[in-house]
C-alpha cells in the first residue's frame, strides 16, 4: 500500500492551525497563560486525531471513493489520472510550482505585506490551489489519451482468462 501526503489534509490542518493560533494569541493577549496552554494542547490533539481519521478514510476507503467515479476495477486501481497515465512527473512539477511559486508568495504578500493577516494567508493558499487545479485540468484537457483508449478497447475485445 502506498501512502502519500494529501494536499487537502495539509490544507485542513493548516487552516485549523491558523484558527488555533488565533485562539492562543487571544488568550495570551488577555494574560491567560494557562488557558492558552490548554487551547494549544487541545488543538494539537485534535489535529492529530482529525489527520488520522481523514488519512485512514482515504487509505482504506480508496475503492469506495473510486467507485463513485468509475465502474471498472482497472480504472479504480489507478490512483488518479496523472498516475494512471504515467504523468507523475508532470503532477509533481505542477504541485511544486503552484504551491511554492504561486501560493506561498501570494500568502506571504497578502498576509504580511498587505496586512491582511490570516485572511491574506487564506487568499494566497486558495490562489495556489486554484492554480494547481487549473494546471492539472489543462494538462488533462490537452493530453491525448490514445494509449489509454487502445487499452480499454482491447479489454472489451479480448476477455481475460485466468
Amino acid at each position: 500500500m502506498i501512502f502519500s501526503v494529501n494536499t487537502h489534509v495539509i490544507t485542513f490542518n493548516f487552516s485549523y492551525g491558523l484558527s488555533a493560533a488565533h485562539k492562543v494569541s487571544n488568550e495570551l493577549g488577555a494574560g491567560m497563560i494557562d488557558r492558552a496552554k490548554n487551547a494549544m494542547a487541545v488543538t494539537l490533539k485534535l489535529v492529530v486525531l482529525l489527520a488520522l481519521i481523514i488519512d485512514l478514510a482515504l487509505t482504506f476507503g480508496h475503492n469506495i471513493w473510486a467507485g463513485f467515479f468509475a465502474d471498472s476495477q482497472e480504472i479504480r486501481n489507478f490512483a488518479g489520472v496523472a498516475r494512471g497515465c504515467g504523468w507523475q512527473h508532470l503532477a509533481v512539477w505542477v504541485n511544486l510550482a503552484t504551491f511554492y511559486f504561486i501560493g506561498m508568495p501570494l500568502a506571504l504578500l497578502f498576509g504580511f505585506k498587505l496586512n491582511l493577516h490570516a485572511k491574506g494567508l487564506w487568499i494566497g493558499l486558495i490562489c495556489g490551489l486554484a492554480a494547481q487545479a487549473s494546471s492539472l485540468f489543462l494538462i488533462v484537457l490537452r493530453r491525448k489519451f490514445t494509449n489509454v483508449d487502445i487499452a480499454v478497447s482491447r479489454e472489451k475485445e479480448v476477455p481475460l482468462s485466468i
